[in-house]
């Protein structure tokens, strides 16, 4: 097996993928792979080449390698200064720089990430980089890793030198080099060998990247498990595993057990029940809200390159939300919804009909508020004359997560988590109108996202549908909170 900087670090993550890789492709799982991260990073990257001034790209072409390597050399030949995806092998192992600036005694490489910061994985990158051209024999003088300022606010024209951070790696990279070879080396052997290596799951099945062949690797692994224990840590979970305990049953008799959502989880799945409730707690709940119920959820996208003025890298930008409201127990239910304009910043438009359709003083209920609260917060601190209205929304907000994260209300096909796409199927599980897969084109907050990003590169009609498709997802959003929390006045008695 060949390897390029991604089969690399992915070696270095877990060896037994590139085994995988070799022998049993077909069990790879292609949902790790988010397109949507990958496009980010394409952007991201293209930005980042005008950093040092003018540049020359090798143009990529993955069935041509060996003309990307010959047209690197004739930049280098030439004296380029900078060139952007500079491509070079050394004995099977390819490698394109991001951006190679080179200089009369050497050349400097700078990679490019799409992150706010550094993560380990990026040293081992730079460091295969930087010994593929060590051993072609040229000299690299530093190595750098550029990544977005997460501190940046956009305003007027984006800033190139205050978007991208660079820091020096050198002295890391550097003390890395002797390790290399024997790394490379050990890679692949281990990529064909016959037998499948004996390494056993770990933290580096998700860190620092999902791995696709995770299914094989964990199909030993009972159902349910100490991994599926509500809010337990890969860590702590691991460090069950690792002392013999892997089973509820286990975890109980170990008194691994503290929280009482996991007592009510673990006693579902020992003792055979379908639920365990707390009508007092549930009852508790409900005495602190009042009518009438303002019930609402947010859609926002984050994009990497803050597209307007007052905006960082990475901020959640609310672009829609959906609002059912319950003016009394027995009052007919409201829908009020609103859907930002594709193509300029939503924020004030969201803020302006927010604080119309919610009058102050009122309750409004959200799953899992903080992001709900922490999106008005700084819609509050953006637009100083609706400030006052929208903290008043914020300060009056209640959670209808709570009687499910404090373990009072639990249903054992909830499968131990709190999250509303868990609760929902579990209290309502054969309700075609609160099913998230029956919609159409968006299904989830991820392509939510999506496809409101691409909205403005969309023909009318297309536009069109994508909306209609957006609304009905926030829709169910709110809708579903509505029914959970009927469900819980039912259970409450």
């Amino acid at each position: 097996m060949n390897l390029s900087k991604s089969r690399y670090t992915r070696g270095v993550q877990c060896p037994k993928m590139l085994w995988m890789e070799q022998h049993m492709p077909e069990e790879f799982d292609p949902s790790v792979m988010n397109e949507a991260v990958l496009k980010t990073g394409n952007e991201v990257g293209d930005l980042a080449m005008g950093y040092y001034g003018p540049f020359v790209e090798v143009p990529f072409d993955d069935t041509d390698y060996d003309g990307m390597i010959a047209r690197t050399q004739e930049l280098l030949d030439e004296g380029t200064p900078n060139i952007a995806e500079a491509t070079f092998s050394y004995d099977g192992n390819l490698c394109m720089v991001d951006i190679l600036r080179v200089e009369p005694d050497g050349v400097r490489i700078v990679e490019v990430k799409s992150s706010t910061h550094i993560n380990e994985i990026y040293y081992h990158d730079m460091a295969f980089q930087t010994w593929v051209l060590s051993m072609l024999g040229l000299n690299v003088k530093s190595v750098s890793l550029m990544h977005l300022n997460g501190a940046y606010v956009r305003h007027g024209a984006l800033d190139l030198q205050q978007l991208f951070t660079p820091e020096d790696c050198t002295s890391e990279v550097m003390a890395m080099q002797g390790d290399i070879a024997r790394e490379v080396a050990l890679l692949k052997a281990t990529a064909v060998q016959a037998d499948e290596p004996a390494i056993t799951i770990g933290e580096q099945c998700k860190k620092p990247y999902e791995c696709g062949y995770r299914g094989w690797c964990w199909r030993h692994i009972p159902r349910p498990s100490v991994f599926d224990l509500n809010r337990i840590t890969g860590k702590q979970a691991f460090a069950l595993m690792d002392r013999g305990i892997l089973t509820l049953g286990d975890a109980t008799a170990a008194g691994a057990i503290k929280s009482p959502r996991q007592v009510a989880q673990v006693r579902c799945e020992t003792e055979g029940l379908d639920e365990v409730i707390d009508r007092a707690a549930v009852a508790r709940f409900l005495k602190t809200l009042s009518y009438p119920l303002y019930f609402l959820d947010f859609e926002t996208y984050q994009p990497a390159i803050p597209p307007f003025d007052g905006v960082r890298p990475y901020q959640q930008i609310p672009t829609q939300y959906s609002l059912h409201v319950l003016r009394a127990p027995d009052a007919e239910l409201e829908h009020y919804e609103f859907l930002a304009e594709a193509g300029s910043d939503p924020r004030r438009a969201v803020a302006e009909h927010l604080v119309s359709d919610i009058p102050s003083g009122a309750c409004t209920l959200a799953y899992n508020m903080s992001f709900e609260k922490g999106r008005i917060k700084e819609m509050a601190g953006a637009f100083p004359d609706l400030a006052g209205h929208l903290m008043d929304i914020a300060d009056n907000m209640a959670d209808l997560l709570v009687p499910f994260a404090q373990g009072a209300y639990y249903q054992r096909a909830m499968g131990g988590s709190n999250s509303i796409k868990a609760v929902l199927p579990a209290l309502f599980p054969d309700d075609p109108e609160l099913d998230y897969h029956a919609l159409d084109g968006v299904h989830n907050g991820s392509e939510a996202m999506n496809a409101f990003a691409e909205l403005e590169h969309m023909a009318p009609a297309e536009a069109a549908r994508a909306r209609e498709q957006l609304l009905r997802y926030c829709e169910l959003d709110t809708l579903a909170m509505v029914k959970i929390w009927e469900r819980l006045r039912e259970v409450a008695g």
